[in-house]
């Protein structure tokens, strides 16, 4: 039997291994074109609720902390949410003149906020949870590679803060993937042994039994070292 009291809402989003969705939009620091204007970067598109809040400030006091951080793994942070320009630039200047929050103070965001007030990029990114607000952002977080593919989708809720190392660490482990074609296990941070690809083929899977290699608990669990300064010399060497 249909419940008439059960709220459709059903939200259309973009799914990992899709291409990021384009569009234009102004931003605190002006116009952008996306994802033209950031191709052969990696992208860190992330949606706070709404401006002059505790949580959000805390948020952009550690990504701005992490910016030079990540600008050294060739990646780009984009803030959303659906206030408007003016809006966005006086919180910008109170963070930055009235703010002091672990010794962060004086702190000057650098990265562009987009002004979504029509909420249309939001729709296209499904960061509108209609259960939570049909008119504020969820905390989203879309990791996208050089090539415009959404590689990492995280979702929290507006009162918990995230974890900006956690979203670093992903985007380290995404660029050890993809340069050293490894995995990374549960926990992994730079430095710690990756694993293996799993074997294709039953003579693959042979194989690497025969090897009797000292990192191999079993044929389809082998680890490998690989060394911190290894990760990082490779991946500053692809960038662009």
């Amino acid at each position: 039997m249909h419940d008439d009291t059960q709220q459709n809402c059903s939200v259309n989003f973009p799914l990992i291994g899709d291409s990021a969705p384009g569009f234009v939009a102004r931003t605190t620091n002006g116009i952008i074109k996306f994802p033209v204007d950031y191709a052969g970067r990696w992208v860190v598109l992330f949606s706070h609720p709404m401006d002059f809040t505790p949580v959000c400030t805390t948020e952009f006091l550690a990504f701005q902390s992490a910016i030079n951080d990540f600008k050294n793994i060739n990646t780009e942070i984009i803030g959303l949410s659906v206030g408007a320009i003016s809006s966005h630039l006086a919180w910008l200047n109170s963070i930055h003149n009235d703010i002091n929050y672990k010794n962060w103070k004086n702190v000057e965001i650098q990265f562009p906020v987009i002004a979504d007030m029509d909420l249309s990029i939001a729709k296209l990114y499904g960061m509108i949870h209609p259960n939570v607000s049909d008119t504020k952002t969820v905390r989203a977080v879309f990791i996208i590679d050089p090539a415009g593919i959404i590689r990492t989708i995280l979702y929290y809720p507006q009162a918990t803060g995230r974890n900006i190392l956690e979203i670093f660490r992903v985007l380290i482990a995404l660029q050890t993937n993809d340069a050293f074609g490894v995995s990374t296990p549960a926990d992994w941070m730079p430095g710690a042994p990756v694993l293996e690809s799993l074997p294709q083929t039953n003579t693959d899977m042979k194989k690497r039994i025969a090897t009797k290699n000292k990192n191999m608990q079993t044929w389809y669990l082998t680890f490998r070292d690989l060394p911190e300064p290894k990760i990082y010399e490779k991946l500053s060497k692809r960038k662009k």
